[in-house]
């Protein structure tokens, strides 16, 4: 492994398991009402769409060779919006509201607010543990695209890391807050916790390990990867996005508001990266 990439996803893998432990301490720490929740979504979920159509797909686009690169690229696009959907559907783990209302006219549809006890948390701990495995993949398939780039324009890896970064506090509030309502400890829900968001460092790990033996196709490899990344996460940033256009009525201009600035912030890296001290000026 190259020295410099194991330094990265060495500081990328701590950074990702504290945001994970400070969504544990937001838990007690700080009264997130509904509408701080939903306006963090909003913002994460323009972020992390704006890092799979900003980064990860032209990213994925240069790396896969031939004339049918761009098929290529949406169809592994498609497998990760499927393969992720599938999962949201059968494990219904991406649940993020479970902050204090703070006013009563909130729109709650009948399928759509907080889940009951009767909720399988083990079911959704498995869901969980796919989804962050993925993500970790995905982080491991960027920093492996670094080592492509000229020296100092590796903001593709930095772009995946900042989307799983500010998610990661939203995903623990969510499996605590669920493992609460089903009755478990807290000790053994943070246990479970930290169980799963270990398995992120250990995906992007293995991902960028098991590229390497891959020679002469590893650019391929790793363009099919990170397009399949940008399909995942897509799915992700709608299914936190979309229910809420549906179901609730309340905040409309602040909740839009935080969604652009997230698309606006992850422009702005694509921006960074183009400039002329990071290499890669037209």
């Amino acid at each position: 492994m190259n020295p410099n990439a194991w330094v990265l996803l060495t500081g990328y893998s701590v950074a990702i398991v504290c945001a994970a432990l400070l969504g544990v301490s937001v838990q007690n720490a700080i009264r997130l009402t509904h509408t701080r929740m939903q306006v963090a979504m909003s913002f994460v979920a323009g972020f992390i769409l704006g890092v799979a159509l900003y980064h990860l797909v032209p990213h994925s686009l240069a790396q896969i060779s031939g004339p049918r690169s761009i098929e290529i690229a949406a169809w592994w696009m498609t497998i990760g919006i499927i393969l992720m959907l599938l999962l949201l559907r059968v494990f219904h783990f991406h649940h993020h509201d479970f902050g204090d209302s703070e006013d009563h006219h909130h729109d709650h549809h009948h399928d759509h607010g907080t889940p009951t006890r009767s909720l399988n948390w083990l079911g959704v701990s498995m869901g969980m543990g796919m989804h962050t495995l993925a993500e970790g993949a995905a982080l491991g398939a960027s920093v492996r695209s670094g080592l492509h780039l000229d020296p100092g324009t590796d903001l593709v890896s930095f772009g995946m890391f900042l989307a799983i970064l500010f998610h990661k506090p939203l995903d623990s509030f969510s499996i605590l807050g669920l493992m609460r309502i089903a009755g478990i400890g807290r000790r053994t829900a943070i246990a479970v916790n930290v169980g799963i968001v270990l398995l992120c460092p250990l995906g992007a790990f293995l991902t960028y390990w098991g590229i390497g033996f891959l020679g002469p196709a590893e650019g391929d490899a790793i363009g099919r990867a990170l397009a399949f990344a940008a399909g995942a996460i897509v799915c992700v940033a709608l299914s936190d996005l979309l229910p809420e256009v549906h179901f609730h009525g309340h905040d409309r201009f602040l909740l839009t508001v935080s969604f652009l600035a997230g698309i606006a912030l992850a422009y702005a890296l694509h921006y960074l990266e183009r400039l002329p001290i990071f290499g890669l000026a037209s």
